[in-house]
């Protein structure tokens, strides 16, 4: 992939990874689109980068999401980098809480870490097919990869995200879009504050990101990561036990 020139399209773009992802595309002479929920936080990424196009949708709302596929095909026809970056965790126990409660977290957590992002790409694949060149960028988890024990919902969407990239990237071999999947640590972010300890800053997780994308390395473990592949092959008691209480 060359590292300019595109025009690139990050959800939960306003903040943290997505952020970080926004200001490096931007360096490298790329048009960005982020997409958020929080106008407020998209604002102040507009005044900070008043290149920045910025569109307030929630896209695990059916109707927004088609709404921001339209706008897309009409006043960006040469999108060509798409980034699933938008993200939530919830930390809960299947006994402590009540089945309502647990079946409304399960629902909304799943419709905006797997079924957002896949409807996305799917929507927006018969655009990312006339470019010359193009991407899809999966943000998944090293938790997708090996669990813990109190969000065991965020981990099983993000390792289903992780096969759908994997899946999606044998369909597109032969095509001009290349499927790249970010596998971070725990990251310094809203999400992750107060838990997890030596966490790699968003700006850091970027910048190794970009050494992988232009080398077309398409599978992107970002630091610990690297070391979680190996030992879940080798011995997987150990991050099993490690990761278990996050």
């Amino acid at each position: 992939m060359k590292n300019f020139g595109h025009t690139v399209l990050i959800t939960g773009g306003a903040a943290g990874i997505g952020l970080a992802l926004a200001e490096k595309f931007l360096e490298y002479d790329n048009e960005v689109i982020i997409v958020g929920r929080d106008t407020q936080k998209l604002d102040l990424v507009k005044a900070k980068h008043p290149r920045v196009i910025a569109y307030a949708c929630d896209l695990a709302d059916a109707a927004q999401q088609d709404a921001l596929v339209e706008r897309l095909y009409i006043e960006h026809p040469s999108l060509s980098v798409l980034v699933n970056n938008a993200g939530i965790q919830y930390n809960y126990s299947f006994l402590e809480k009540e089945p309502e409660a647990i079946a409304a977290l399960v629902v909304h957590e799943i419709a905006v870490n797997l079924t957002s992002p896949v409807k996305l790409t799917a929507k927006l694949m018969p655009l990312l097919a006339r470019q010359p060149e193009a991407a899809v960028v999966n943000v998944s988890s090293g938790l997708g990869l090996v669990p813990k024990e109190s969000a065991p919902v965020y981990c099983a969407t993000k390792a289903a995200l992780h096969l759908f990239s994997k899946a999606l990237r044998w369909q597109l071999e032969e095509s001009r879009i290349k499927v790249f999947e970010i596998i971070p640590p725990v990251v310094d972010t809203d999400m992750t504050r107060g838990r997890g300890k030596n966490k790699i800053k968003p700006e850091a997780l970027a910048a190794e990101f970009f050494t992988y994308y232009t080398k077309d390395k398409q599978e992107v473990p970002i630091g610990k990561v690297k070391l979680l592949g190996i030992l879940q092959r080798l011995l997987p008691s150990i991050p099993e036990r490690i990761l278990r209480k996050g």
